[in-house]
């Protein structure tokens, strides 16, 4: 299948702005594209590109002062398969982990182990380990917190969200992810594009989407603890210790987000013209 993904931000700023911007497709995902990801800015301005110590492709721009729309679109091919499943794989001894997945097992920004650890234990010391305990951690967060745009808060842990109870994407994995670190398995924050494909309607307003990755049986594997079942056709753009490391924009002054619109559909099959058949079998 093809996926049709891509975005328009609006930003009016009062002067000019310095951004770091994390919008274009995972370097991993190069392959699947119809064509190098080209971003628009109008007015037109210079752009610089450099990868992060997460391995994302990170965008530098001083925004002008005034409206600046950043727009992109991409094609992507997908197999159209839900997110795979390895059930029964096992976690990891922390003595025997990759030395470069041992940062994903410290606390971070939004991820307060340190405060997650009792409870994580307490939840959780019941024997199960691997992926049977990270399907169990998706559980616990998916019927902890009760979804809702309205409840988004930029300044919100995963304490916080555990004790709230309400959040959007992001807080799900924020509380996954703490919980499987408090637990010893490395766990990463993904952003990315996710669209309705092969769910039933009706559907919400398209947004970029939340999930997290864990190390076990020396690979990486995909939860979604928002919706906690296998999902078709993502595409990464950016892995980190949480979400401040792969925040769309990062702006350097004050600035306003005055648009904000994202696409992720399925592009229809083509289909024959059976006239032209028809006349070049008959000639």
């Amino acid at each position: 299948m093809q996926i049709h993904a891509g975005y328009d931000i609006v930003y009016d700023c009062p002067r000019p702005t310095p951004m770091i911007l994390l919008l274009s497709p995972h370097p991993s995902r190069d392959a699947d594209l119809a064509a190098p990801q080209q971003m628009q800015f109008d007015p037109p301005i210079p752009h610089e590109q450099y990868f992060d110590s997460f391995g994302n492709v990170c965008t530098r721009i001083l925004a002008p002062q005034g409206r600046l729309t950043i727009s992109s679109r991409i094609v992507v091919s997908d197999t159209g398969l839900p997110d795979a499943l390895s059930p029964g794989v096992q976690q990891h001894p922390v003595e025997a982990l990759p030395a470069d997945t041992l940062v994903y097992l410290l606390g971070s920004r939004y991820c307060d182990t340190d405060r997650m650890s009792d409870r994580a234990w307490a939840l959780f010391n019941d024997g199960r380990t691997g992926w049977e305990l990270v399907q169990a951690i998706c559980d616990y967060a998916h019927e902890r917190i009760v979804f809702n745009y309205q409840h988004a808060d930029s300044t919100r842990t995963a304490s916080d969200a555990d004790r709230d109870r309400r959040g959007v994407c992001r807080d799900y994995a924020h509380l996954a992810v703490t919980l499987c670190r408090c637990l010893n398995i490395p766990a990463r924050y993904c952003t990315g594009f996710l669209g309705d494909m092969g769910t039933p309607p009706p559907y919400g307003v398209m947004d970029f989407a939340a999930w997290f990755e864990v190390y076990l049986g020396g690979a990486w594997h995909t939860f979604d603890a928002r919706n906690n079942t296998p999902r078709i056709g993502r595409i990464l753009i950016a892995r980190g210790r949480d979400a401040t490391d792969v925040a769309i924009a990062t702006t350097f002054g004050s600035c306003n987000l005055s648009g904000f619109t994202v696409y992720t559909d399925e592009m229809p099959v083509s289909v024959p013209d059976t006239s032209i058949l028809a006349d070049a079998h008959a000639g």
